[in-house]
């Protein structure tokens, strides 16, 4: 995907409205996927998403808002996206007990009951406020006050959901091999579709680790690795990463990431969600990336150690 840098310049060229009250600096996602785009248009070029509960700055407005995540992108989202707060109720959202998806879908309804209308529907990673067990069912709030109740079994506590993280690298495969055969989107973000660096900061992001949206600028964070010709130099969990080399003192064009999966093999979004192998007799072998791969990078021994590697209760949106 390309660099931020280009949707920045994009916006420059935008009016900007600027705010007579600044307490309207914060907002929080209120749609269960909010897709953020180059201008503000339906029609725009989709740049990335943000999920339900996810805190973000308002930083201009032209009919729609220009926002930035928590991970630093910046994209236009219609009003129907966010929920404006003030300073004080934004950092009492942050400070209040969510609930956490941990399901790959869900649906939020207005009652106790399977028949009951439908609120919203529901994606990994989303968070609502916690209003208490209510039987089978937690209820829960949205941004925007809009109350409902979800099935226990579609996500967790957060208090209790950050006890029993497991944030190791054969947690984190078996969450993107969960994927398997979801649809590729071209700046998704979501299980409802995601692209390749969207797939990544997805099944990271459902650990808890938040890192940068692009390949690109994934690639420079961890520990860089030159990956040996028999692959032994990688482990589990690792990244790597696919493009052009750079010739005559040009950098690396980097244009694609992946998740190592062990044995030669890894797991990607390209058209779908798929494993594929770097060994020839393999019959996943994938040839063409083989052609183009760069180099790894190892970045689970780094969050929260390292600038751009976070969690949720490190990453300063979420502390605000």
């Amino acid at each position: 995907m390309k660099k931020n840098l280009l949707v920045i310049l994009l916006l420059l060229t935008l009016p900007f409205k600027g705010f007579c009250d600044d307490t309207v600096r914060y907002a929080i996602v209120n749609l269960s996927v909010c897709n953020l785009r180059s201008t503000p248009n339906f029609s725009a070029e989709m740049v990335t998403q943000a999920l339900l509960g996810t805190p973000v700055h308002v930083i201009g407005e032209d009919g729609w808002y220009n926002i930035m995540t928590p991970e630093g992108y910046t994209g236009w989202v219609h009003p129907a996206g966010i929920r404006l707060l003030s300073k004080e109720e934004y950092s009492r959202w942050n400070s209040s007990e969510k609930f956490v998806v941990t399901s790959l879908t869900g649906i939020v309804r207005s009652g106790k009951s399977a028949d009951s209308p439908v609120v919203s529907d529901l994606v990994g990673g989303d968070r609502l406020l916690y209003l208490g067990k209510k039987g089978h069912y937690i209820k829960v709030r949205f941004p925007d006050g809009r109350e409902g109740y979800v099935c226990k079994k579609s996500g967790m506590r957060e208090s209790s959901w950050r006890k029993s993280l497991d944030s190791s690298a054969e947690a984190i495969i078996a969450t993107a091999r969960s994927m398997n055969g979801f649809p590729y989107l071209w700046a998704g973000m979501s299980p409802k579709g995601m692209d390749c660096s969207g797939f990544v900061r997805t099944v990271l992001f459902l650990h808890d680790i938040i890192i940068p949206r692009d390949a690109s600028q994934q690639a420079p964070k961890g520990e860089r690795i030159e990956i040996a010709d028999d692959f032994s130099n990688l482990a589990p969990g690792d990244l790597i990463f696919f493009g052009k080399r750079g010739v005559d003192g040009a950098k690396d064009r980097v244009s694609h990431v992946a998740i190592y999966i062990g044995g030669k093999r890894f797991i990607h979004s390209l058209g779908r969600v798929r494993e594929a192998s770097f060994d020839p007799d393999d019959p996943d072998y994938d040839e063409s990336d083989h052609k183009r791969l760069l180099y790894a990078s190892r970045i689970l021994p780094y969050i929260n150690k390292q600038e751009g590697l976070e969690t949720t209760q490190t990453n300063g949106f979420y502390n605000e």
